[in-house]
């Protein structure tokens, strides 16, 4: 008979993460696949150790910042006995791409922090001169460093909706005033010591996302920290203002499927091999350069 207390039943499939329940009901077991989004679709092809290169970031970065504020995670190389779902995942492909976490409250925005102008970000300030609401000195260009680090939430859409920039305003009326401040002030420490650290490894950050949780003891950390998947990364050799360099991260993607003729409507478009191939590539590049882990993020 099986053993029950000792199972890992499926909970829910994000874009990239499996998240199962734990035999301790205050964990959660959250696997990494090596699937791919862009403008809130998962795409058909996966981007070989994707999984594995955003866990052993996401873990390297948890426990740099560990001082700062608190995160979720508790074990980055879980033992799983008693697999019980085959179908998804053998137990051996596990390794590298599961932890173990803390259960959160997870707030209803997500915490984006911009420290050069890009993306969506450069496009509100052609408009009208703000980012989320944000007054920027004119003249800028596209690649800017910024005076200094903004905070820019974002609401927090479901699969197949598209996230919103919002004001602070708006982000202390959905999850509170004193929650809103904290997010922003953490958020903006944890950037600042991110965006030094990457610079002196030849990377730039120029903006980033991170996503928060409630727990009994308070505001944590959690999802995934500085990846290519949430972060915008630069190579400093490389950046000049008047332009958005090529990067280490998802924008690679995002750039190609702009130049097609997908509406952003399901289906998402395959990517051709060699899209997939420098795809994995530039992602193999973020983990070296940011950790000195060459890519045997198999084991």
């Amino acid at each position: 008979m099986k053993d029950i207390a000792h199972s890992y039943p499926f909970l829910r499939q994000g874009k990239v993460r499996d998240v199962y329940a734990a035999p301790d009901h205050t964990l959660l077991l959250i696997v990494a696949s090596d699937r791919i989004s862009a403008f809130d679709h998962i795409l058909p092809n996966t981007i070989p150790e994707k999984g594995r290169i955003l866990t052993k970031l996401s873990n390297f970065w948890f426990n740099m910042t560990k001082d700062i504020i608190a995160n979720h995670l508790v074990d980055a190389d879980p033992r799983i006995d008693n697999w019980t779902d085959p179908v998804r995942w053998s137990q051996s492909d596990l390794r590298g791409r599961s932890v173990m976490v803390r259960k959160a409250q997870p707030l209803k925005i997500e915490a984006i922090v911009r420290g050069y102008l890009a993306g969506s970000g450069w496009k509100d300030y052609l408009t009208n001169g703000r980012v989320c609401s944000i007054s920027l000195p004119e003249g800028l260009l596209e690649g800017d460093k910024l005076p200094e680090a903004i905070f820019t939430p974002s609401t927090k859409a479901d699969t197949g909706a598209h996230d919103e920039n919002i004001s602070f305003e708006e982000a202390r009326n959905l999850v509170g005033s004193d929650i809103a401040s904290q997010v922003r002030d953490v958020s903006l420490k944890l950037y600042n010591f991110a965006e030094a650290y990457a610079r002196q490894r030849g990377i730039i950050i120029a903006d980033t996302k991170f996503e928060f949780g409630l727990t009994d003891d308070g505001l944590i950390l959690i999802d995934e920290l500085f990846t290519p998947d949430s972060s915008r990364f630069w190579p400093a050799n490389s950046y000049r203002p008047g332009s958005s360099p090529p990067s280490f991260d998802k924008q690679f993607v995002r750039d190609y499927l702009e130049n097609t003729h997908w509406n952003k409507q399901p289906p998402a478009p395959p990517l051709p091999v060699h899209i997939v191939f420098k795809t994995a590539e530039k992602y193999k590049e973020a983990l070296r350069r940011l950790t000195d882990y060459s890519q045997e993020a198999k084991a």
